[in-house]
């Protein structure tokens, strides 16, 4: 079979004597001409430890690829480091992050012909934004992932990013002074790795590697070590067997594989941005999967991590304990698995799991079926009148199942912060965050500040919070995200006043205003659509292109 299909455009052809010209000018030999080219596209950079490794994971994998008489050659992207942005007017840039990542892979791969792919990728958007360009590009491709940071300690507590969060709430809050304030965020991160909870960027590489786009192991080896340079150079290795059976990304992601997916990070209590993610991967892959499929999986699979934010443990505990395959094949033994999907070694999930060890005897990460944190999933896709195209909500049980009280609306997360600062939130309140949807922040950013200063002021179990923004996969509490239409939109979000009654409903998965249908329309007729944030540059474009947060946010259906 024909490996260089691709590359052999400009490698074999006459006709493009400078395009080998110029490959020769970057090393390459005439036997080197006649091999496949891979792609390797890393989205490393100094500025964040979810990414600072990343190019040096790059060349292990090159290594890999040249092992097997391929070549690879290195490609660089950009990442937004979503912990360093969160809070600030940078963070508006962090979802649009993930297209432009798409854009940029499919971009060079596309341009310069290479054969394959294999992406290395360490924050949130990064493995959303590289897989949805593999499977626009639809060619032998494996995602790597860099790994999750080691825990950070300050006075024997075990310490991680969103401990940083919330210590500042404890600050404004008055419990925690100066010294310990200033010791937590200065080993809350001890090195290279992503966020250590099950937040979004352990969620998409574990929910990823289920999917079959990442070998083995992948999101549950640590960032730092043997194991995952291991990991880099098997993953490069396996781009051969790949382009030598031409498995591509289409003949891995399927429905089932997307279930595969789903249900594990549903186990997992994984984060609401992979609603919005596997939106965007499944429209990328014309898979038929919607918010009510989220709904369907997670009423049907129970919640039995006992992870970070809601829970004890970090990654790095799961890596101890067997790692994502040990919960596959938890999974597969008590058949929520279809284990007849592909991967990306080229076998079957049945014949990747048959001979690698279960769960560790006597560990407490993952729960027994027996004694689950939550029956069923944390993820509740909700509707009413305040979302008739739906909202997403994180329920782990622990916030309770119900929450109604008077709104107290701030225009924008700015406002919010400030005002939660000041007291201006007591208990009872259901706190509104609005105009910071995909079209009015544009961006759609991330709330882990406010919901932080929550949780920090000691007010977690006592407010709850809608946005029509999104939450960090750090975030814990009653909250519900990604609340469709927009206010931007004219959602109804965009009409409430304080003091308007909200009702959350967990359990029926409604979430409504005490208001009339008439009152409803009266509002609307006397409300003025506002003038976008932005008139120019990249945020501009997104927010003329971007669909709503329970279409995906994609940005080429237009």
């Amino acid at each position: 079979m024909e490996l260089n299909k691709y590359s052999k455009i400009i490698t074999q052809n006459e006709t493009q004597p400078a395009s080998q010209a110029m490959l020769y000018a970057i090393g390459l030999t005439e036997e080197d001409l006649r091999k496949p080219l891979i792609g390797i596209g890393s989205t490393g950079y100094e500025g964040n430890p979810c990414n600072m490794h990343l190019n040096d994971l790059a060349q292990v994998v090159k290594q890999g690829i040249n092992s097997t008489g391929l070549v690879g050659l290195v490609f660089n992207t950009i990442g937004v480091s979503d912990g360093i942005s969160m809070g600030t007017p940078g963070m508006r840039y962090s979802l649009p992050s993930r297209d432009i990542i798409a854009d940029s892979m499919e971009t060079v791969v596309q341009a310069m012909n290479y054969d394959g792919l294999v992406t290395v990728v360490g924050c949130d958007k990064n493995m959303p934004g590289a897989l949805m360009a593999m499977i626009r590009l639809d060619r032998p491709s494996v995602m790597v992932y860099g790994g999750t940071i080691a825990s950070g300690c300050y006075k024997d507590k075990k310490l991680d990013v969103v401990s940083a969060f919330e210590a500042w709430g404890e600050k404004v809050a008055g419990t925690m002074n100066e010294t310990d304030f200033k010791g937590v965020i200065q080993n809350a991160c001890p090195g290279a790795g992503a966020c250590g909870g099950m937040y979004t960027a352990n969620t998409m590489a574990s929910a990823i590697e289920a999917l079959g786009m990442a070998m083995p192991y992948n999101s549950s080896n640590p960032a730092t070590g043997k194991e995952k340079k291991e990991d880099c150079k098997n993953s490069g290795k396996a781009l051969r067997h790949l382009l030598e059976n031409d498995i591509k990304p289409s003949d891995i992601i399927t429905r089932k594989s997307f279930e595969n997916a789903v249900r594990l990070l549903t186990l997992l209590g994984g984060s609401t941005n992979a609603v919005l993610h596997f939106l965007a991967i499944a429209k990328a892959a014309a898979i038929d999967f919607t918010l009510d499929d989220f709904q369907k999986i997670s009423d049907n699979t129970p919640f039995l991590a006992d992870l970070k934010p809601s829970g004890k443990y970090l990654m790095e505990d799961l890596h101890r304990v067997g790692g994502t395959p040990a919960v596959l094949k938890f999974m597969l033994d008590n058949h929520m698995l279809h284990d007849e999907c592909l991967t990306v070694t080229g076998k079957t999930w049945a014949e990747n799991l048959k001979d690698l060890p279960g769960l560790l005897q006597g560990q407490q990460v993952i729960k027994p079926l027996s004694a689950p944190i939550k029956a069923t999933g944390h993820l509740r896709i909700l509707y009413g009148n305040l979302a008739e195209e739906g909202a997403v909500a994180k329920i782990t049980g622990k916030e309770g199942y119900h929450f109604s009280g008077p709104a107290k609306v701030f225009e924008g997360e700015f406002k919010a912060n400030e005002g939660i600062g000041a007291g201006q939130v007591k208990k009872g309140d259901v706190v509104v965050i609005r105009y910071e949807g995909p079209k009015g922040g544009p961006g759609m950013p991330e709330m882990l500040k406010p919901t932080s200063a929550i949780m920090g002021a000691g007010l977690g179990k006592d407010v709850a919070l809608i946005t029509d923004g999104r939450f960090s996969g750090g975030t814990h509490g009653f909250v519900v995200g990604h609340v469709s239409p927009e206010a931007q939109e004219g959602g109804t979000i965009g009409l409430l006043i304080d003091g308007d009654i909200i009702t959350i409903d967990a359990e029926k998965n409604t979430i409504s205003v005490d208001l009339s249908a008439s009152e409803i329309a009266q509002r609307k007729a006397a409300w003025v659509q506002p003038p976008l944030k932005v008139q120019k540059g990249s945020l501009y474009k997104y927010a003329k292109t971007v669909s709503s947060a329970s279409q995906g946010c994609v940005t080429d259906e237009f």
